[in-house]
């Protein structure tokens, strides 16, 4: 099965279009230990709740830098988080934002999903399609997120500048990630934040009207003041909504400091819960 058909196939046996990302803070999880072991019994206790309670996400995203930080111990946590939830038939899209050319980037390529496993990626547009074209024709099956508009508050300083007859430099890559689809090579979707739903728009619209599988990846729900309501009128004008993800992170990793009488991994399936319910209440009055 390729990427599209494992968002699709996820999506409806878990019923979610969440995806958890995974991004360990090390102060503010409350186990003791190395690094390495404080982030695999984290993810392994939250893991263990979710199967247990049969509410799980539709994907989920671990960011490599949380890991590397801790060095080999780090790497070694990942690999093995990656593991157990892969076990468990969820898409892991490795968050790891390369942006590089020829060898190197075949070599980020095969780090990403040979020695990682994960089942996508997110890249950095910056240097072209160079930069993209080892991830989507050396890996078929896999998918690679393209940076689109980015959720953080300045990304506007690079991305919103006009070019090409006075685009937004965000308008010229979602046009670019629709010329670069072709359905014989890896699914190529794109980074949209849902700090901006009209920019979320805009791009949106360009992908449904060129009738190409390309899936959002949506970060910025919560913490960073995104609106689900906003995201899911956007997305509901898709035929099939299954394909896309909305991406937390925060809110249900160290929802114990919402939920204080619970322990760490009952509250984070309470939060992973709250917002598939959430997500579905909205597909049903939109």
């Amino acid at each position: 099965m390729n990427y599209i058909e494992l968002l699709k196939h996820s999506s409806k046996k878990f019923n979610s279009i969440v995806c958890l990302g995974l991004d360990p803070i090390i102060e503010d999880i409350p186990e003791k230990g190395n690094p390495g072991s404080i982030i695999n019994i984290f993810y392994e206790k939250i893991l263990n709740k979710i199967i247990q309670k049969k509410i799980f996400p539709g994907a989920v995203k671990p960011n490599y830098a949380f890991y590397a930080q801790y060095g080999i111990d780090g790497i070694i946590a990942l690999v093995n988080i990656i593991k157990i939830f892969k076990a468990e038939g969820i898409p892991i899209i490795l968050d790891v934002k390369r942006g590089d050319i020829g060898k190197t980037a075949q070599a980020y390529a095969k780090e990403a999903f040979d020695f990682f496993k994960a089942d996508a990626v997110t890249l950095s547009p910056f240097l072209g399609y160079d930069s993209i074209g080892p991830f989507i024709e050396n890996y078929p099956k896999t998918g690679s997120y393209i940076l689109t508009k980015t959720s953080n508050t300045s990304s506007s300083e690079i991305q919103n500048i006009l070019i090409n007859d006075g685009n937004p430099l965000y308008m010229v890559i979602a046009d670019k990630i629709v010329t670069w689809f072709k359905p014989d090579s890896g699914s190529i979707g794109s980074v949209v934040g849902a700090t901006y739903p009209s920019e979320l728009d805009q791009i949106a619209s360009i992908y449904i009207n060129s009738k190409k599988d390309i899936p959002l990846l949506i970060p910025g729900v919560g913490s960073q003041g995104g609106e689900l309501e906003s995201v899911m009128k956007i997305l509901c004008r898709y035929t099939d909504i299954t394909i896309h993800r909305i991406n937390s992170s925060s809110a249900i990793n160290y929802a114990y400091k919402k939920y204080p009488s619970l322990d760490y991994a009952e509250a984070a399936v309470v939060a992973l819960r709250e917002l598939n319910n959430e997500i579905s209440s909205l597909m049903e009055t939109i």
